[in-house]
């Protein structure tokens, strides 16, 4: 082995670690020798392990590991790597053996816990909703799972969204967007209109009707989509912009109705003018 790296043939990214080749060094090799050279118990997290177990079209930012808080040593480096390899290491004292899978190979998270840690990042409020929403709409875990990772997780980084998210999958937050509607056609002196009852498609869609009947205006609001989600609230606000100029129907999401109020409130004002409301 000496010989081998002497004659640099082999390399050693990491003390204890060498890779028997002299070449580039491969995104899984790197993976390899990051997880090898960790303190013990480290494994894959956030995204980085949830595309092990078939979450597809959200891509990693960087190689995410998370350690157990008891490896953790203040006297020595617990990991040196090159910056370019975006390697981001994570300590948790919350990792439960219910949100590990001992089993799997690269060792990683178990899918619920991989999603509320890849949301619970520093990212955009819209990215957090859609990582949740991707993960139950491909089936990749269910709605109460997520409640129990959730639950042992403590505290993190855009709880309050996730919870939302979590819901609004589930179909249990229909009356919270619908109220805050209530408040947006109150704001715009708007006359009230007529509600009809909480449906529910089969496809697990929610949807709350609002009709104006006078003035030919309608709106409903999705608690999830149907389709992919990642542009999912922008595809509703421009499908809108066209129908304002003909037919009488308003679709919003309801992430749409809680942050992105401003513009649900330009489209139904819009909407009201277009039929001659003054």
């Amino acid at each position: 082995m000496r010989v081998e790296l002497a004659g640099r043939r082999w390399q050693a990214p990491l003390a204890l670690v060498i890779v028997t080749h002299n070449g580039p060094i491969t995104d899984e090799q790197r993976m390899w020798v990051a997880l090898l050279g960790a303190p013990p118990g480290a494994m894959l997290h956030g995204l980085s392990a949830a595309g092990y177990d078939g979450l597809r079209g959200l891509t990693p930012n960087g190689l995410s590991i998370v350690i157990p808080g008891a490896s953790r040593n203040p006297r020595r480096s617990q990991l040196e790597l090159p910056d370019d390899w975006g390697v981001r290491l994570r300590w948790s004292t919350e990792l439960s053996s219910l949100d590990v899978n001992d089993m799997a190979v690269p060792p990683r998270t178990r899918m619920p816990r991989s999603i509320l840690d890849a949301a619970s990042e520093r990212v955009p409020e819209r990215r957090s909703r859609v990582i949740v929403l991707a993960a139950i709409q491909q089936r990749c875990t269910q709605p109460a799972a997520l409640w129990e990772a959730l639950t042992r997780r403590g505290r993190c980084r855009n709880r309050r969204l996730i919870v939302e998210s979590i819901l609004d999958a589930d179909g249990g937050i229909e009356s919270l967007p619908e109220r805050e509607f209530v408040l947006q056609v109150r704001r715009l002196r708007l006359p009230e209109p007529s509600r009809q009852r909480v449906l529910q498609r089969r496809d697990g869609r929610y949807y709350l009707d609002n009709e104006w009947p006078d003035w030919g205006i309608r709106v409903e609001i999705h608690g999830i989509p149907h389709s992919e989600v990642r542009n999912w609230d922008s595809d509703l606000l421009r499908q809108n912009d066209i129908t304002i100029e003909g037919g009488g129907l308003l679709v919003f999401s309801s992430y749409a109705i809680r942050w992105l109020g401003h513009k649900v409130e330009k489209q139904l004002m819009a909407m009201f003018r277009s039929r001659g409301w003054r």
